[in-house]
């Protein structure tokens, strides 16, 4: 669901897996003919969606150009996490909207076997051939069909810090785990914790083991976990919670032990960092982090907030996990035609400079000039070329049935936070992650 930056770009390349060599590349695909001008007078594109606070107004600024462009209305409406069973209600109830902003490859999936989605229009597929990396043609594809545009990217293997918390405890960036965890009691011991996990939120948890994992047990066991041609009872997986225990376990390292973990969402674990009374130096999660750190807490990043790949686990490679938004459009939109017609916005680098300018915000597009971004460390690793290649997976529970991977109190979330209030067995919370992924992946 959510992003990345740092003047450490040595494996920070989870969003270059995006831009290919042909990074700084122009060109933009206007909005078809059909949609020049104010085409669009008097027509409404509804918009649904995850994003609040600080990213759902960016999103309405890019909606906004959109309408100034088109002369379109939009209207955006929330989902909540659960944005599989809103949808399906909304569709039920004869209320659709045009236009869904997706966070989870297994709900695109899922909406698609649903028979759910219309097919992108040629003229969206021409600009996602000509603005993107074959990989996220391929995320948005089921079937060998293209229904999802990813608007937004994110790179969810930083560890953010304060720059000042590391230098007193005189901690530099770690590049292991073993490190990490040294380092995290070096910190702790100076009066600060080390770790603010936000607990709340259990999509943050999956992300924890997801890196843990991908470096650990390697990319072609995390292609078959995430496809559940693996068994979460496998000793990898067991391994990996034990690993991601030893950090759940320890009061020292984490601010307010495991229950205030529970207690914290993931802007509250921004808050705990980067707030005005911090209580922690490193919080884990994507790029995101960024956004919420300048924007509700005034740090510069690069400066007062920075960030170090997530380290490499027992010797294997810093992990490059990835996600990302995509827009698509359901067949039982009563607009569908402007729908198409954001989209095919959504697809230009015109589009993605309106976000980028207001930070917070990784584009998959690569022909957006690196100048729209509106820090120098997000614009560093914009304009860095591809570096993790084949050890590059998109976010795990994002691929996995929504029932498993995307749903608020259920299935891998609920177990990895009940497994964070207590983590002294990773053999029985990998057998409770299993009986719950094989029902959701039947399902």
């Amino acid at each position: 669901m959510m992003r990345r930056r740092t003047t450490l770009l040595t494996g920070c390349t989870a969003f270059v897996l995006a831009l290919g060599a042909t990074a700084c590349g122009g060109g933009s695909s206007p909005v078809s003919s059909g949609g020049g001008g104010k085409a669009l007078s008097g027509q409404t594109v509804t918009v649904a969606g995850v994003w609040s606070g600080d990213e759902l107004k960016s999103f309405q600024k890019v909606l906004d150009a959109f309408s100034a462009k088109t002369g379109a209305k939009t209207q955006f409406v929330s989902t909540g996490d659960n944005v599989s069973t809103v949808i399906g209600s909304k569709i039920e109830g004869g209320n659709a909207p045009d236009v869904v902003m997706v966070p989870q490859v297994g709900v695109l999936q899922q909406f698609a076997k649903s028979g759910w989605l219309k097919p992108l229009s040629q003229a969206t597929q021409q600009s996602v051939d000509s603005n993107f990396a074959p990989v996220w043609k391929n995320y948005g594809s089921v079937g060998g069909t293209l229904y999802g545009l990813y608007f937004k990217a994110a790179d969810k293997s930083t560890v953010w810090y304060s720059p000042d918390a590391l230098d007193q405890a005189g901690v530099k960036p770690p590049t292991s785990w073993a490190e990490l965890l040294k380092d995290g009691h070096t910190l702790s011991d100076s009066g600060l914790a080390a770790f603010s996990i936000g607990g709340e939120d259990g999509w943050t948890l999956t992300d924890w083991f997801e890196n843990i994992y991908l470096s650990q047990a390697g990319p072609e066991k995390y292609d078959a976990l995430a496809a559940h041609k693996l068994k979460w009872t496998d000793t990898s997986v067991v391994k990996a919670l034990g690993t991601l225990g030893t950090l759940f376990k320890d009061k020292q390292l984490i601010a307010g032990g495991q229950k205030e973990a529970l207690n914290t969402d993931f802007p509250g674990s921004v808050q705990k960092v980067f707030g005005p009374k911090p209580e922690a130096a490193m919080v884990y999660e994507g790029d995101f982090v960024a956004g919420v750190a300048h924007d509700q807490f005034k740090k510069t990043i690069g400066k007062d907030a920075t960030f170090f790949p997530f380290p490499a686990v027992d010797g294997g490679k810093p992990p490059v996990v990835s996600g990302g938004d995509a827009a698509v459009v359901l067949k039982a939109s009563k607009n569908a035609t402007a729908g198409m017609q954001l989209l095919e916005y959504l697809a230009t680098p015109e589009a993605a400079a309106v976000w980028a300018k207001e930070g917070g915000f990784l584009s998959p597009n690569k022909n957006l000039d690196p100048s729209s971004y509106s820090d120098d460390v997000t614009r560093a690793i914009a304009k860095s070329l591809v570096g993790g290649g084949d050890s590059v997976r998109f976010d795990m529970s994002d691929q996995a049935p929504a029932a498993f991977g995307g749903t608020k109190g259920a299935g891998e979330w609920k177990i990895l936070q009940d497994f964070l209030a207590d983590p002294s067995d990773p053999k029985a919370g990998a057998a409770q992650l299993e009986i719950a992924a094989a029902k959701a992946y039947k399902g």
